[in-house]
């Protein structure tokens, strides 16, 4: 079958090769991929800057397909589901997170897409815990986009609950981004994005998606998120860029007592922060890492009863031998997201 890996470490280092199929054993799924979307941790991987993938290793974690086999020890997952998967593929089973179900903090966890083949192939494995059968009225192209809407629901849900007549500024109008003001704008809550310049096409979305657009290049975050809250502050930042700045804006304009969720990587581990600001103002500083299982039953929830469209916000959809293009457009942000058609051949 055709595959996208990561040969290598460094940059780039990518191709399509053909590999073999994967085969079913005890608690496996065996997926035929209709969509994988391309992720910032993809792009990470492209550019040689992510530690987590592991090469040799097939890309790709967002993803929705059609169940063609499944493991001797499955029980609850039938052959011809329609289904996603959550990302986690193998744990430990011992520590405390996992007894817990915090695998996203399990230091031993197994991903797909960074250290087991993931779904940027024609099939994919993934075991039975982590599949979740999708509802008649769920496309394959949403459902595609579950994991990082499930990254959202996590931050905005679960780390924090953003409630009705809250007021949230998001930095960062990426997936993850646009998807969490999302989550938040279900609940009631006044959304503001905030990006730079180069995210023009972003930022024309998200006005179109209803939320208050801020290009902080041209316009003043902090004058239009005073006007909003009376000059208190927002209640909530949430960190998606990894752009330093962007945090530090995040706690100038973060009310007293507010919170602040970093989701962003950072291209270094230490850097320099308004410490002052988190004292003074006694600011909640909270990190939100991935995904857990409570977040996919929520995800599934949302997506079931329609609350959001996550296909809204894909510009393109390539085939698999384009991958190059959706990458480096991604990266560009001349496209908002960029889906895989495993099904597609050639480039579109």
């Amino acid at each position: 079958m055709k595959a996208l890996m990561k040969l290598e470490k460094g940059f780039n280092n990518m191709k399509v090769v053909d590999i073999d199929e994967p085969e079913v054993k005890e608690d496996l799924v065996k997926i035929k991929v209709k969509y994988c979307g391309i992720c910032g941790s993809d792009l990470h991987a492209y550019q040689g800057t992510y530690p987590s993938t592991i090469p040799p290793v097939v890309l790709g974690h967002e993803f929705a397909g059609e169940v063609i086999d499944i493991g001797p020890k499955v029980q609850n997952i039938n052959i011809g589901d329609r289904v996603t998967s959550e990302t986690t593929f193998a744990t430990c089973n011992n520590c405390e997170q996992c007894k817990t179900k915090n695998y996203n903090l399990c230091s031993k966890r197994k991903g797909l897409g960074t250290q087991v083949n993931g779904a940027m192939s024609a099939y994919v494995l993934s075991r039975e815990e982590s599949v979740h059968v999708l509802d008649e009225n769920v496309s394959y192209l949403s459902a595609a986009l579950s994991e990082p809407l499930s990254c959202g629901v996590h931050a905005s849900l679960e780390k924090v609950e953003v409630q009705k007549e809250d007021t949230v500024c998001v930095f960062g109008p990426g997936t993850i981004g646009i998807l969490l003001a999302m989550v938040a704008k279900s609940k009631g809550a006044r959304v503001i994005v905030a990006g730079v310049t180069k995210d023009e096409k972003r930022l024309e979305l998200v006005k179109k998606l209803g939320f208050i657009s801020v290009d902080q290049q041209k316009e003043d975050l902090k004058a239009i998120t005073d006007e909003h809250t009376q000059g208190n502050g927002v209640d909530f930042s949430f960190e998606c860029s990894g752009v330093v700045k962007a945090l530090n804006t995040a706690l100038a304009i973060t009310k007293k007592r507010g919170t602040i969720v970093q989701m962003g990587v950072f291209a270094k581990d230490f850097n320099e922060i308004d410490t002052q600001s988190i004292l003074q103002k006694e600011i909640n500083y909270i990190g939100s890492r991935s995904q857990k299982p409570s977040s996919w039953q929520k995800t599934m929830k949302i997506l079931s009863g329609q609350v959001i469209s996550p296909e809204q916000i894909v510009t393109s959809i390539i085939s698999l031998e384009n991958w190059k293009d959706g990458f480096e457009n991604s990266i560009a942000a001349k496209d908002i997201k960029v889906v895989i058609d495993l099904e597609k051949d050639g480039p579109c």
